[in-house]
């Protein structure tokens, strides 16, 4: 029920046919202008921060714009910049970007696209991404010691500096090769144009890099791809025939905007780019070695749309594989029980949960308890300001169970900081007198910030996280903290993370999970209903958590899971969340140990 940030949603269209066939068989010279509106709208729900999007026009003569962009901040952004575009938006490539930050920059410098600017059409480059860096630092030092100057020190700015730098070098190397053939003024600008190898360019590129991505990118020339990062961390899906290419961040958009089948769609595999070329000629490239696979889970459990015919089903799992516990909870009195959710991202596994009563030959009991009141977003502000706001997000049906006689099963999808629970639904739900409330996450315990993309906040902010320091000091384990602080220090200490990466280190070295070792799941929950019971509550609170084997038999093929189990697939994962216990004990706990 609290609202949390995903970076981005991208949107790519090439055009395939001279623009006058989608003219005349579509009327329109804004067919391609107008799937991308469509691609970007059903992916609202990855980005209302900003918009932009970008567009090259092939046929545009020499001295004229070829290369266009527009961007918006708002969560109407979408809208305002389609507002803004003329026919000098025709063209043959396209690309849209849906923002969330997950830095806390704001800004319209920092909508995407990023576009670097250049008199040789080959080298002009235009990127988006749904993507989180964590070794910026590293590449911000490569770029340096080049010789560049990087004007904004952010992962965006820099991944376009220090490709632009390589398709710099990928149109020299090609100039050098027009010059031995003998060719002369503009017939080197067009050999370039026609040779240019995004491969070598994203060869060169993406291995600097460790987080997790895709990159999309169109040049001045007319080349686009679009890249996924070798662990397949952040979802890309294709489609091609004979009229368009399409790239997006999720299936359900492309097969509505384009009328497809699912399996009409693919999925890019890790590290592998779909790159077009200027021709029209679409090649698959394996840019780098695919890694372990650590697809997203919480993509399936809360971002991406349910309507993703796999996703539904694996929703619906996640809330059916928890109907036993809650059995357990209520005491099997399943008939003088109320079932409900929230928020709306949770309804799929609410049916999933009632179905699987349903098979145990339970009458369930269903009612709309909880209502969104007012749209005010808890997460744009800090400390007290988001406690008030909270307080008064939500609103109950009176009158929608007995008072000290029915139980109330709530479900959501996850539990992050627990703020809104304890300043707002654990308040309200009060009132209604339940004999006892259940509230339900179809997510495991989340116990580690994520540093992919998704904001899940730092280490303090996650209530199983304070739940755990806390079952510490109680049992006097402060030993404890101690320990994993001086571990934290030295991995930290034996230098950058390329030196970490030659090391070979393994999840074993996210030594946080030392913190949570000493305690069950049941005592991490206990603590944190004590942690988050608002003072004067009189309704007892179980909480019931989905299990980690519950959670990889629900969504099979995306076993990402470092939120809840601390293993990051990369090393700059592995460094960050060690470094976040560092600040925590020094600014946090205000202790050097």
């Amino acid at each position: 029920m609290e609202q949390l940030k995903h970076e981005c949603g991208v949107a790519m269209i090439r055009l395939l046919k001279p623009l006058s066939y989608y003219e005349q068989k579509y009327s329109t010279w804004r067919y391609g202008l107008n799937k991308l509106y469509l691609l970007m709208e059903k992916q609202h729900n990855r980005g209302q921060e900003g918009a932009g999007m970008a567009c090259v026009n092939l046929d545009a003569p020499v001295g004229e714009e070829y290369m266009f962009r527009e961007k918006a901040e708002g969560k109407d952004a979408i809208t305002e910049i389609f507002k803004k575009v003329d026919k000098s938006f025709e063209g043959q490539l396209y690309m849209g970007h849906l923002r969330y930050s997950t830095t806390g920059k704001s800004g319209l410098q920092y909508v995407h696209p990023f576009l670097r600017r250049n008199n040789w059409r080959a080298k002009n480059l235009c990127l988006c991404g749904n993507f989180n860096m964590t070794n910026i630092d590293e590449v911000f030092a490569f770029l340096t010691e080049q010789g560049q100057s990087p004007r904004i020190y952010g992962d965006s700015y820099i991944t376009l500096e220090l490709m632009g730098h390589r398709l710099d070098r990928e149109v020299e190397r090609l100039f050098a090769e027009a010059k031995e053939k003998g060719l002369e003024g503009i017939d080197i600008t067009h050999y370039i144009d026609n040779h240019v190898e995004m491969a070598n360019v994203l060869k060169t590129t993406m291995p600097h890099f460790d987080g997790g991505y895709v990159m999309c990118g169109l040049t001045g020339s007319g080349e686009m791809f679009a890249v996924r990062d070798p662990w397949g961390i952040r979802p890309a899906f294709f489609y091609r025939d004979d009229e368009v290419v399409v790239v997006a961040s999720e299936r359900p958009v492309i097969q509505t905007t384009f009328d497809l089948q699912a399996d009409d769609i693919q999925e890019l595999k890790p590290g592998q780019s779909l790159i077009v070329h200027k021709t029209g000629q679409c090649n698959l490239e394996q840019i780098m070695p695919a890694q372990k696979l650590s697809a997203c889970s919480f993509e399936r459990i809360y971002f991406s749309r349910g309507s993703d015919c796999d996703i539904y089903l694996e929703r619906k799992r996640l809330g059916e594989q928890l109907t036993p516990a809650i059995i357990d909870a209520i005491g099997g009195d399943v008939a003088h029980t109320v079932f409900s959710y929230i928020p709306n991202t949770a309804e799929v596994a609410f049916h999933g949960m009632t179905d699987g009563l349903r098979r145990l030959d339970h009458d369930v009991r269903i009612e709309k308890v909880v209502w969104k009141d007012i749209k005010l977003r808890t997460f744009i502000s800090d400390g007290a300001e988001r406690n008030d706001l909270a307080a008064h997000v939500y609103d109950i049906t009176y009158g929608s169970l007995i008072p000290y006689e029915d139980n109330l099963v709530i479900i959501d999808d996850s539990i992050v900081r627990g703020t809104t629970l304890k300043e707002s639904i654990f308040k309200i739900l009060d009132r209604l007198h339940p004999k006892k409330i259940v509230m339900v996450s179809s997510s495991p315990q989340i116990r580690y910030p994520d540093y992919y993309g998704i904001d899940m906040s730092h280490l303090q902010e996650l209530c199983a996280f304070r739940a755990a320091i806390a079952l510490i000091q109680e049992r006097g384990l402060q030993h404890i903290i101690a320990d994993t602080y001086r571990k934290c220090r030295e991995a930290l200490e034996k230098g950058n993370r390329k030196t970490v990466k030659d090391q070979g280190l393994t999840d074993n070295e996210n030594f946080v999970r030392e913190i949570y070792a000493p305690f069950t799941v049941e005592d991490i929950n206990q603590k944190i209903v004590e942690i988050l019971r608002p003072c004067g509550m009189q309704t007892p609170v179980e909480l019931v958590f989905q299990t980690i084997e519950g959670l990889h038999k629900a969504c099979p093929h995306h076993p990402g899971d470092w939120y809840f189990t601390g293993h990051y697939p990369t090393p700059g994962g592995i460094c960050l969340v060690n470094q976040a216990f560092v600040n925590y004990v020094e600014q946090v706990l205000k202790l050097q140990l």
